[in-house]
């Protein structure tokens, strides 16, 4: 009786420390086994990956999609989403463009940018939070609405920018680190103490969480949803600057798909796309797995609509990952 006992004892601690361990793994090993396992199977396939020139230009490459992500936590933890995210970097980047043409001082044109962005963000917020619109439809016409300016104020010619200030910004160093690389770890450490350590960022989540009840405790639901499209917003024409900034010009088909890896980053860090739960570093980890594996199957020459197919799959993943962890949570 004392041995069945015993083996009994020991079956439940094996149990608990399964789903312990399954709890773990949904909750913050799949983004760090997944950095892990493609950082060592593109060393493997590709001997230019594992060196110091391509991991630097995989880290610069990666402050865009970082910077967008950043924004675009605060808006999926809410339970929101932004799909213009990719056109709000078009127009930021026409936006600058065409300031510095017409010889606006760049701290000028670069507040006035991040000051549009705020105002492209403030719409869409108060569009989902007073009118009830489902943030999808918002942002999914946005999208359309701001692809079209880009164009419009580009003739649908890119505007070539000079500027070498200008430029430092997207090409340049501060001693041996790249200065989109400072920017990113910047604008991170500001998004994580926002989201984690002030009153905001409790409202987020709360909001996420259960919106009626954080409606209940006295939150004011409709002034978060759209402090964080305009925090998102605002975020997104920085990354669309430090876009043009590197590439010398204001295109309108700069950032074409870019909220589908920005998405697809966040939700891989882990925050839950049905909102309440995520954090910055997680978000990091998303991002981390995302410009690996484009640098990675750029340097194995896979065509770009192979490159969509597997992206595509990437996110399937990652929705299915928080499917999981919302059935052990209800579980």
């Amino acid at each position: 009786m004392q041995n069945n006992t015993t083996e009994l004892k020991t079956m439940n601690t094996k149990s608990d420390f399964s789903k312990k361990a399954v709890h773990f793994l949904l909750d913050k090993g799949i983004a760090i086994i997944g950095v892990v396992l493609l950082f060592i199977i593109m060393s493997i396939v590709s001997s230019d990956f594992l060196t110091v020139d391509n991991l630097l230009n995989v880290s610069r490459q990666s402050a865009v999609l970082c910077i967008m992500a950043v924004g675009m936590t605060f808006i999926i933890i809410t339970g929101g989403i932004d799909l213009s995210a990719g056109s709000q970097i078009a127009v930021s980047g026409v936006i600058i463009a065409s300031l510095l043409a017409a010889g606006v001082p760049l701290p000028f044109a670069i507040l006035l940018t991040i000051a549009a962005g705020g105002v492209i963000g403030f719409i869409i917020g108060g569009i989902v939070a007073t009118q009830k619109i489902p943030p999808f439809i918002v942002t999914l016409a946005m999208m359309t609405i701001l692809s079209g300016l880009a164009f419009v104020i580009t003739q649908g010619s890119p505007i070539i920018v000079s500027n070498e200030a200008f430029r430092f910004l997207g090409r340049g160093y501060i001693g041996p680190i790249p200065v989109p690389i400072l920017l990113l770890v910047v604008v991170s450490i500001i998004g994580y103490l926002l989201l984690s350590q002030t009153k905001f960022g409790r409202y987020v989540y709360a909001v996420g969480d259960n919106e009626e009840a954080a409606r209940l405790c006295g939150i004011n639901v409709k002034k978060v949803k759209m402090g964080v499209y305009v925090l998102g917003a605002s975020i997104t024409a920085l990354a669309g600057i430090l876009l043009a900034s590197r590439l010398s010009t204001g295109s309108p088909n700069a950032g074409t798909g870019s909220e589908l890896d920005a998405i697809a980053a966040v939700v891989l860090g882990g925050t839950n796309l049905f909102g309440g739960e995520g954090k910055i570093t997680g978000t990091l980890m998303g991002v981390a797995i995302i410009s690996i594996l484009n640098n990675g199957l750029n340097l194995l020459n896979v065509p770009s609509y192979h490159q969509l197919i597997i992206k595509g799959a990437v996110i399937l993943l990652a929705v299915w990952l928080n499917s999981l962890k919302e059935k052990r949570t209800a579980a």
